[in-house]
């Protein structure tokens, strides 16, 4: 489904980290390796400060605006699957966590450039680094075998 109104957006951008906040309470459920288990945590505290920042955004910007019309984004560019393996190995959940990541950081990132709002754009590209970051302190915790 296309998002063509800074509306679907907000309300996708919410959703998505709403989801996001629901996986990473599993994962650090999950999660046996000290290093991981604390990334993930402190990804669980920051998806729910995201997904407030995503309503209070759309609150604050309910304006005209919320009907204009934009393209250019679409929702199956960026659905990953949500299950979570039955596997409890923290390698599958560190892959699971960067998905979750990338796909947030690609989303942002593109509809940073396709909101007519400055305010909420800039929101965006700060969510979009802010991922960045994430994935490369995922990408550098180590996992040792057992």
């Amino acid at each position: 489904m296309s998002l063509s109104t800074f509306g679907a957006i907000m309300g996708f951008a919410a959703d998505m980290v709403g989801q996001a906040e629901g996986v990473y309470k599993t994962l650090v459920e999950k999660a046996k390796n000290t290093a991981l288990k604390d990334t993930l945590q402190s990804l669980l505290s920051e998806a729910h400060k995201n997904y407030s920042l995503m309503e209070q955004t759309r609150r604050e910007n309910v304006t005209e605006m919320i009907l204009e019309p934009i393209a250019g984004l679409d929702q199956e560019d960026y659905r990953i699957d949500l299950k979570i393996a039955d596997s409890r190995e923290d390698v599958d959940l560190l892959k699971m966590a960067l998905r979750l990541e990338e796909r947030e950081r690609k989303f942002f990132h593109d509809a940073s450039s396709k909101l007519p709002l400055p305010e909420a754009a800039r929101i965006f590209r700060k969510m979009a680094q802010k991922k960045e970051k994430n994935l490369g302190h995922l990408h550098s915790i180590k996992l040792s075998p057992f």
